[in-house]
Parts: C-alpha cells; sequence; structure tokens
C-alpha cells in the first residue's frame, strides 16, 4: 500500500520582474500561470499542505531582481496569500544557501511540489535538487513558465524550453502535472503517473519507427 504523500509547495520566484519587468514570461501565459499558481496556494491552504515562498534576490546595482526595486518585489498573487515559510536565495536553486532542506526535514516533509519561475532555470535546478536527496517531486506544468534565448548554441523559444524540460522533468525527476491534475491527487490521495528514462526512450523510439513507416 502506497504512504500517503507528506506534501508542500515551494513557490519559487513569483516575483512582478517576471510579470512588468525585465523578464517577462511568455509561455504558457504569464496571466494564466499566476492564476494556476494561486490556485495551487489556495487549495494547498485548505489541505493542510505547507507552503514555502523563495525570493530571488540580487544586488542593488543588478539589471534583474536588484533588491528592493519593484521587479524584486513579490506579485500580488503570492504576497496577498499566507505561507508557512519564507526565504531568499541568490541562486537558481531553492536549497542552495537556504534552509529549505533543514525545514524540510523538520517537517518530515517527503513529497515537494514546485510552481513558480521559471521551468528551465529555478524550477529544474530546485526539482533535480529535491530529486538528489532522495524526495518524490511533482511539477505542475501551467503554474510556471518561460522566456525565449538566443545566443551562440542557437534560438529556442520559450513554448521550446518549457515542453522539452517538462517532458525530461517527467522521464525520472518529477511527476509534470496540471494543476487540476494536482488538485485532484491531493483530494482524493491518488497517485501521479511517473515515468522512467528507458520507458520514455523506448516510446520515443517507437514513434519515430511509426513516423518513418507512415
Amino acid at each position: 500500500m502506497n504512504q500517503t504523500p507528506r506534501r508542500a509547495l515551494i513557490v519559487i520566484d513569483v516575483q512582478n520582474e517576471y510579470v512588468t519587468g525585465g523578464l517577462q514570461i511568455q509561455y504558457p501565459p504569464v496571466s494564466s500561470s499566476l492564476h494556476n499558481i494561486g490556485r495551487a496556494m489556495d487549495g494547498a491552504q485548505a489541505a493542510g499542505i505547507p507552503v514555502i515562498v523563495i525570493q530571488q534576490t540580487s544586488p542593488e546595482d543588478a539589471p534583474l531582481f536588484a533588491i528592493g526595486t519593484r521587479g524584486w518585489e513579490l506579485h500580488e498573487t503570492v504576497a496577498t496569500r499566507l505561507h508557512d515559510h519564507y526565504q531568499r536565495k541568490l541562486l537558481p536553486s531553492a536549497f542552495a544557501g537556504t534552509d529549505v532542506a533543514e525545514w524540510l526535514v523538520q517537517q518530515q516533509i517527503d513529497t515537494l511540489t514546485v510552481v513558480g519561475y521559471m521551468t528551465h532555470n529555478c524550477d529544474d535546478t530546485t526539482v533535480k535538487h529535491a530529486f538528489d536527496r532522495g524526495m518524490q517531486v511533482e511539477f505542475l506544468h501551467d503554474a510556471s513558465g518561460t522566456v525565449p534565448y538566443a545566443n551562440r548554441a542557437g534560438f529556442a523559444s520559450a513554448e521550446e524550453i518549457h515542453r522539452v524540460y517538462s517532458v525530461v522533468q517527467q522521464s525520472r525527476f518529477a511527476a509534470v502535472l496540471s494543476t487540476d491534475e494536482w488538485l485532484e491527487c491531493v483530494a482524493t490521495g491518488r497517485a501521479p503517473e511517473r515515468d522512467t528514462i528507458h520507458a520514455s526512450h523506448q516510446r520515443a523510439l517507437a514513434l519515430l519507427a511509426q513516423g518513418a513507416a507512415a
């Protein structure tokens, strides 16, 4: 019999910089991800799931997330809701240089649900940090988001980055869910579907073979 998970919801860097500032989320649309972040926080509170709020912090002269600026401030979606623990961070992972790991141990949390920004950066590093610590991880793909990148390695749209990182997370590191699916799991106790690298690879090979045969 599966043990009931002891969850915490971690809300990463839901700050004005991503909404009206210099790093505006493009995919999924920020209005929809903010709505789902709020729903996840409300659902967690109703279910007695503790909520951790994380705030990215940079020096006063930094181009993004400079402490004390409007962009650094938590967005009202998070700022107006209750939380159980709060930490500022300087690095991508919510575990790096914070007391998050110790707090989770103290609360006997074994399952971490990740929402916030950005999918490929602070969400991804936090998911993998939690995974490496032996936790079960859940990632709510419609309560997160990305921006496009272009550099010497090439160009990637926000949608491409978000989709690829979600697929990779589901392959081993996290159960990737919509907010609706997660709320249903919380309400019913149903375990979310998890996967493996091997199975994900085999399915991809089968799809490629089908495409070649078509």
